[in-house]
């Protein structure tokens, strides 16, 4: 019996991106879904591209003010409705088969929280050549030494792991969530490229000096984790040693055959893979 997965989508001025990603979730092979999109006060487009999307699965939220992606997950999460919880920023992309090879796959080793590995792609949707992985199995001290999910190839059963909520952080609210989850189940990796994460594009939070990710890392684990200054900076210092060593062994180039790239643009239902020159 197919059972009901709630996909986790916050969105704020993606509007060039969002029609992409969303049309990554129709072409889903799974087709037991529901998907939540909670607005947080774009000021360009978004609705009106959102609003051009006609199925009945989907529900668009809108905040009444800008209360950041921490908030804004939290809200999608007490929406949802599914056993299966899974989560897709609104500029990121997934592959047709990633629910479904990642709901069979917990299922047949009684997983309740799994990642894949995925693909970095432009602002534009070039294929970067870098392929992000990481380890088997991620322990709940595995979690703390490092974020290693990119958010968008989790999935959680929340029959297991029961409603998740965060603390109001603007940066790493998906690693506070990954660091929760992990207090009741084990994350385990499906070795399989199911998710192209878009990097570099205006405006993105993921796009900082390493001083200001030393500081959103402390207060992660200050705030959202309620230490005291001593284990939060330690906890700061593991993650930079770890982070250090998953670029080094979990983060790999691949050669782009003369410097091509892949544009991958979606029409209708279908993939269409264009090949040009950078």
């Amino acid at each position: 019996m197919n059972e009901l997965v709630s996909i986790i989508m916050p969105s704020y001025n993606t509007d060039k991106y969002i029609k992409e990603t969303v049309q990554s979730v129709l072409n889903q092979t799974y087709k037991n879904w529901e998907l939540i999109i909670v607005d947080d006060c774009s000021t360009d487009s978004t609705d009106d591209v959102v609003s051009k999307i006609k199925d009945p699965r989907i529900k668009y939220l809108k905040n009444k003010k800008n209360m950041g992606a921490a908030l804004s997950r939290n809200k999608a999460l007490v929406e949802a409705k599914g056993r299966w919880i899974a989560f897709l920023d609104s500029d990121d992309i997934w592959m047709p088969e990633k629910l479904q090879k990642q709901i069979d796959f917990m299922k047949k080793n009684r997983y309740y929280f799994s990642y894949t590995n995925y693909e970095e792609i432009d602002a534009y949707g070039n294929r970067t050549g870098v392929m992000v992985s990481g380890p088997k199995k991620i322990t709940r001290t595995g979690m703390y030494n490092y974020c290693w999910p990119g958010c968008l190839t989790v999935m959680f059963d929340v029959s297991k792991v029961g409603l998740i909520q965060i603390k109001d952080i603007k940066k790493n609210n998906d690693y506070a969530m990954w660091l929760k989850v992990c207090h009741k189940a084990d994350c385990f990796l499906l070795d399989e490229c199911l998710g192209q994460y878009r990097k570099g594009r205006t405006g993105s939070v993921s796009t900082h000096s390493i001083g200001t990710m030393v500081g959103w890392h402390y207060k992660l684990f200050h705030e959202a984790e309620a230490m005291g200054c001593i284990s939060s900076l330690f906890n700061t210092g593991r993650n930079l040693v770890f982070g250090l060593y998953k670029k080094k062994k979990y983060v790999k180039r691949q050669d782009m055959n003369n410097n091509e790239a892949m544009i991958i643009t979606l029409k209708d239902s279908t993939i269409y893979k264009i090949r040009r020159k950078i």
